[in-house]
């Protein structure tokens, strides 16, 4: 007799569990063990992550623990940490802990944003921004401080401070946003691109070349670098625009001349109401006539058929193309579906670029180079090389870029612009599953898939998030190498006279000083500043949200 367990999988997956409620779903998964089994199949816990809560995926190598992570999602919390001006920091002015330091918070505080679940952290210059699970953009911080701004010029001017999370009003939801120092770019639902220059006057980029009209103009990552914007297409191009210099710069100054001269032009302010102290009232906008370049090609034909990657020989043979990239400053770090990594130099401006070309980076995409790498060879380090490589992972900002692999075995690669012969290859990261890595000017973070978040680098004002240094024991990460060196720093006006060692080896970050253990499953990084999403290893109860 033919039973309900005899349909073909397949079905189940894709048609009948993604209609169900989550609690019909849980009652059929208890009936008996093949059911079990077929509710916890990572990819469609993958998949109800992105449609349930607006889970963005694309930044993380997370292959495994979706199940896990569903049943966690309704109550993330915010921490944040590291350098506190333009009140980047978000917690007010009456809201920060008592710590010896006046510039900074040394270690991760919780940031409430009261009836919203945050699924996803961008760390600007000197900003943040998040992105909600009803994909809602909020903001904190200054978009860009280097100057100032009369409150009464309200969020149309870039330099208007949140001290507190704001939630940007737009007429449409966003899937992914990423930072750049004094700029976001976004990704909505619908996939068009939109640019911020400033909180209140976003706009959406209509242009021919990202109207999803075939896969090379179909959008389907947004990267900021320093200053500028990069676009990846369905099709592995790369547009690339720059809404500080050019033709764009000047069409913005444009439109906010304009608006400004509006005779109803506290509309166009983005002036919060007092019905909505904490919403951004944006005036959006469509900018047109300036239309983002398309980079030449990648050298496909050149670059080398790789080995160990683990690939079988049918998708070796398939087209190679970008499938992610990484922006940092005037850079594009880009790794194709084979595990080539490769750079675009020269993004200065539109009149520029052409000068630049894409260079194929050897020493990050080989198993061979890897290997024969110091790190790997010396015999005092006592780490066994990869048998097989293929990465799958890249992050870029400011001057640094990673390239990392995934897995029990994974292998994390780092690059500077002026050392791209030789990677630097710290041990402490290496085999340790990691899933995220990010970059803030002088500090850095990786996440492990077990929830453990390493940061190294500069004290960076305490963006390493290891503690007060004078409460860190002498010698130890984050804190001074003796009693003498400690007295020498002293504290003048509430700061250090010069900051603790950098980090050499990365060092965890606790996050349950207060409180039950914590999992920490998104990382950012940018600026002086760090930023998490946690959850509590506590039994909660799953409270799917809206479809976005």
């Amino acid at each position: 007799m033919v039973t309900l367990a005899d349909l073909p999988i397949e079905l189940f997956i894709d048609h009948i569990f993604p209609m169900l409620p989550v609690s019909d779903l849980l009652s059929l998964a208890r009936t008996n063990h093949f059911f079990s089994q077929l509710a916890s199949d990572e990819p469609f816990s993958h998949r109800k992550v992105q449609e349930d809560f607006n889970f963005p995926t694309s930044d993380t190598a997370r292959n495994a623990g979706w199940k896990f992570l569903y049943r966690k999602l309704s109550i993330p919390k915010v921490l944040v940490w590291g350098e506190r001006s333009n009140g980047r920091l978000g917690l007010g002015d009456g809201n920060f802990p008592n710590t010896a330091m006046n510039e900074g918070v040394p270690y991760p505080i919780r940031l409430r944003i009261p009836g919203v679940r945050i699924v996803h952290l961008e760390a600007g210059g000197m900003s943040f921004h998040a992105l909600d699970s009803q994909g809602n953009i909020h903001v904190w911080g200054t978009l860009d401080g280097t100057s100032a701004a009369l409150r009464s010029e309200g969020y149309s001017i870039p330099s208007q401070k949140a001290e507190q999370p704001m939630r940007l009003n737009l007429p449409v939801k966003f899937r992914s946003i990423s930072c750049g120092r004094l700029h976001c770019t976004a990704l909505d639902a619908t996939s068009h691109v939109w640019t911020f220059t400033s909180w209140g006057r976003p706009f959406k980029i209509m242009s021919p070349s990202l109207d999803k009209s075939s896969p090379e103009t179909t959008p389907v990552q947004v990267e900021s670098g320093w200053g500028f914007s990069s676009v990846l297409m369905q099709s592995g191009d790369v547009l690339v625009y720059w809404p500080f210099e050019g033709r764009m710069k000047a069409a913005i100054a444009a439109k906010n001349v304009e608006l400004d001269q509006q005779s109803a032009a506290t509309q166009t302010k983005a002036l919060p109401t007092v019905e909505e102290p904490r919403v951004i009232p944006c005036y959006s906008w469509n900018l047109q006539n300036v239309h983002p370049v398309r980079l030449p090609p990648i050298p496909d034909q050149a670059l080398p058929r790789l080995t160990g990657t683990g690939l079988s020989h049918e998708e070796l043979d398939d087209e190679t193309k970008l499938i992610k990239i990484a922006s940092m400053d005037n850079i594009i770090v880009g790794l194709t579906n084979k595990g080539h990594i490769l750079m675009y130099v020269r993004l200065t401006g539109e009149s520029a670029y052409r000068r630049g070309g894409w260079r194929y980076l050897s020493e990050f995409s080989e198993l061979k180079n890897v290997r024969e790498h110091p790190t790997f060879t010396k015999r005092d380090t006592h780490l066994e090389a990869p048998d097989t490589m293929r990465i799958t992972h890249i992050s870029a900002h400011f001057n640094t870029f990673v390239a990392y692999s995934t897995g029990a075995r994974s292998v994390v690669l780092i690059g500077k612009p002026n050392t791209l012969l030789t990677p630097q290859i710290l041990p402490a990261l290496q085999n340790r599953e990691v899933i995220s890595a990010v970059l803030g000017d002088y500090h850095y973070g990786a996440l492990t898939a077990s929830g453990t978040l390493l940061t190294w680098g500069a004290f960076s004002k305490g963006a390493l998030g290891l503690g007060e240094p004078s409460h860190v024991p002498f010698s130890q990460p984050g804190g001074f190498v003796d009693e003498a060196q400690l007295e020498a720093a002293g504290m003048r006006w509430g700061n250090p006279r010069f900051p603790p060692p950098a980090v050499e080896v990365p060092t965890e970050v606790r996050f349950d000083h207060r409180e039950s253990r914590q999992f920490c499953f998104a990382v950012t990084a940018g600026g002086w500043h760090m930023g998490a999403l946690v959850i509590g290893l506590e039994v909660c109860f799953v409270v799917p949200c809206r479809h976005v």
